[in-house]
């Protein structure tokens, strides 16, 4: 089976993590149960190597703020066209964001959907 994911990469202000893990946990139920089949995010522990960019770098962050990276996995291209429409079209969603306090902001967020190499 070719799956496809969609991957991210945000900062979050250090003292909001706690607040932002609520809300990815709940986010991730909504996800999976309109078929995602995993949701995973992380937060950054060692993110310089001499001689590449960094994720800090990717998205402008300062050292109040951790690096969340994370990803969505799907059976295909096509599935992951009609859960990402489900969720974006799931009143829970917009509860969540508006009621949440975890400083997410996707204008600074990197994102893109993956197909199979390997």
């Amino acid at each position: 089976m070719a799956q496809y994911i969609d991957g991210f990469v945000l900062p979050i202000p250090h003292a909001q993590l706690h607040e932002y893990r609520s809300l990815v946990e709940a986010v991730a139920e909504i996800w999976k149960e309109h078929g995602a089949l995993d949701y995973l995010e992380f937060v950054g522990d060692d993110l310089t190597l001499a001689g590449t960019r960094s994720f800090v770098d990717a998205v402008d962050a300062d050292e109040k703020e951790a690096i969340i990276f994370g990803w969505v996995v799907f059976d295909s291209r096509e599935a992951r066209d009609r859960v990402n429409e489900k969720v974006a079209n799931d009143p829970r969603m917009a509860d969540l964001m508006a009621s949440s306090n975890s400083g997410f902001n996707a204008k600074r967020m990197v994102y893109g959907g993956f197909k199979p190499l390997v």
